[in-house]
């Protein structure tokens, strides 16, 4: 693996964090392995804006996967990247938020290392991250949160079958838990949560399209969670699950007389 580069060699892959979805969240050297791609590969929820920095010329595969919508399997991605690379091009594997953070790298990486191409991991603002930002909370804020827990509310049958994700574990945490792809799930996963004895009033908080010019925030508490409409959000979307949530200078937007999920509140950058 490389790291540190300045200057990207030909046959060389850069995985690249474009971050959560505003351009210039995407990190400097991100930017400038984007200046020298010839070839990239993008994901859904990477801003197709960041291609304003590559070169004239440069080749795009758009790759992203969506809900019920993969038109592109994993193994073509790993194709298409050790094809670039060993034609002597310079790869750019644009993914979004961070490469490691629910965005399959350990595969990818494999495989590149596997086929004996030479690359490196840029990393990214990751979707919680920029979601605290625009809620102007601390993940671990000393008062109410001992850590943090970045899970997924969307579980593959192979991986809930093998290792499945223990909500009532999570419960009992007392942690802010950060809920990627959660949204369809959250009727579901909020009914965990209480079952295994997390209060109702738990704050809760959905972003919706985090640093764009389209952001907004839902706030409410866990007990609204089960009658609330997934087709009122706009995806892709985090949510915020802890008692920090209630301490962000947004939080003020849910009242005590109407708590529950309401119109979006949206907030132009």
């Amino acid at each position: 693996m490389v790291s540190e580069n300045t200057t990207f060699p030909p046959g060389f892959v850069s995985i690249v964090g474009a971050g959560p979805g505003a351009i210039d969240l995407i990190t400097l050297r991100g930017r400038a392995a984007l200046g020298e791609a010839q070839v990239v590969i993008h994901d859904a929820l990477a801003n197709t804006d960041l291609l304003h920095f590559c070169p004239s010329g440069v080749e795009v595969h758009d790759v992203g996967k969506r809900c019920n919508n993969h038109r592109t399997t994993q193994e073509q991605i790993h194709g298409l990247m050790i094809a670039g690379a060993r034609a002597g091009r310079r790869v750019v594997r644009l993914k979004g938020g961070d490469p490691a953070v629910f965005a399959r790298l350990s595969e990818e990486a494999a495989a590149l290392e596997a086929a004996g191409v030479p690359f490196e991991i840029i990393p990214g603002v990751t979707a919680a991250c920029a979601t605290a930002a625009a809620l102007g909370v601390s993940l671990t804020s000393r008062d109410l949160a001992p850590g943090t827990v970045f899970v997924t509310g969307h579980e593959c049958a192979s991986r809930a079958a093998a290792n499945p994700v223990d909500w009532a574990a999570l419960a009992k945490l007392n942690m802010t838990l950060c809920v990627y792809m959660g949204v369809r799930e959250l009727p579901a996963i909020a009914e965990k949560l209480l079952a295994a004895g997390m209060s109702t009033e738990t704050p809760l908080t959905i972003v919706s399209n985090v640093s764009r010019l389209n952001e907004s925030v839902r706030n409410g508490m866990l007990a609204d969670a089960a009658a609330f409409s997934t087709e009122d959000i706009d995806q892709p979307a985090m949510i915020f699950i802890g008692a920090v949530v209630g301490a962000g200078r947004s939080f003020e937007i849910a009242t005590a007389a109407s708590s529950a999920l309401g119109p979006a509140q949206t907030r132009v950058l």
